[in-house]
């Protein structure tokens, strides 16, 4: 039986991450999956009780959603365009019960190959928020991330926050999940694409793929080709090569390596389309 701890206050959290090597816990919609046993193994750390890690507030410099923040609470949340792919991710994220417990932080920190919250908030640019006794930290999310349930959390750590810059909430965006099904599901392949456009060409584009790999990754080598150009044809512009080298995709039960890799240009076609008006 390990031993429980659940704060009211963010300062005694730290206070507990700083003397015991605790497991923090929020919406636990993985933990004992990933642990396979009926009980929390060693100190526990429940934040559910943390008001400092929760909601979603506007600055004029960034937005910050609250790492304890539910899936539902983002999904509901009326953000302006460029966030629609983390909204329509969090709409997919398991039933409503996961959505309604699950929370972004606890997404993040999982760091599943195939975590549908992780693409849309690469293409925002998000930032990963730490606080510790010692202060505060903050590492770019595609830093933080560093393999299938690996992370860049020190000793002492929590993760507080997911910071969006204002210069990268501009545009519009989409989302679009690859399963077997339509909800309930874990993806075959994702990808989150965020485009800003103006006068019908594309001024900057952020486009990040997902379960295709230990992590996701951002498609430097397609969005250095779409910017600058228009709108209406850019969708003719992918090719599988902007993919080689980001793409090390698994066979499993939901798909071969293979299917995977040939499905990703595609579902971009796709995203840039819907983005452009253009979907059939």
């Amino acid at each position: 039986m390990g031993i429980y701890h659940r704060p009211s206050k963010l300062k005694d959290a730290l206070a507990v991450m700083a003397a015991v090597d605790a497991r923090p816990i929020a919406g636990c919609t993985d933990v004992f999956a990933a642990i396979e046993a009926q009980e929390l193994p060693g100190e526990v750390l429940d934040i559910t009780g943390l008001k400092e890690l929760k909601g979603i507030t506007e600055t004029k410099d960034f937005w910050r959603i609250g790492a304890a923040t539910s899936w539902r609470e983002i999904r509901c949340f009326e953000f302006p365009p460029a966030f629609e792919m983390l909204r329509q991710a969090a709409s997919e994220i398991g039933s409503v019960q996961i959505q309604n417990t699950g929370t972004i932080g606890g997404n993040i920190c999982n760091a599943s190959p195939a975590a549908d919250g992780i693409p849309p908030l690469l293409a925002l640019d998000a930032i990963v928020e730490l606080r510790s006794q010692q202060g505060i930290r903050e590492v770019a999310l595609a830093d933080f991330v560093t393999g299938a349930r690996c992370i860049a959390r020190q000793k002492g750590e929590l993760v507080s926050a997911i910071v969006i810059p204002k210069g990268s909430a501009t545009g519009r965006s989409c989302f679009v999940k690859l399963g077997a099904r339509k909800h309930l599901v874990i993806s075959i392949s994702m990808v989150a694409v965020r485009l800003d456009i103006e006068n019908s060409i594309i001024l900057s584009s952020a486009i990040a793929i997902g379960a295709c790999g230990p992590v996701a990754k951002r498609a430097w080598d397609l969005e250095d080709t779409l910017n600058g150009k228009a709108i209406d044809a850019a969708h003719n512009l992918v090719a599988r090569s902007h993919f080689d080298s980001l793409l090390s995709p698994i066979s499993d039960i939901r798909g071969s390596a293979d299917y995977r890799a040939v499905t990703v240009d595609e579902l971009v076609r796709r995203s840039i389309k819907l983005l452009a008006g253009l979907a059939d």
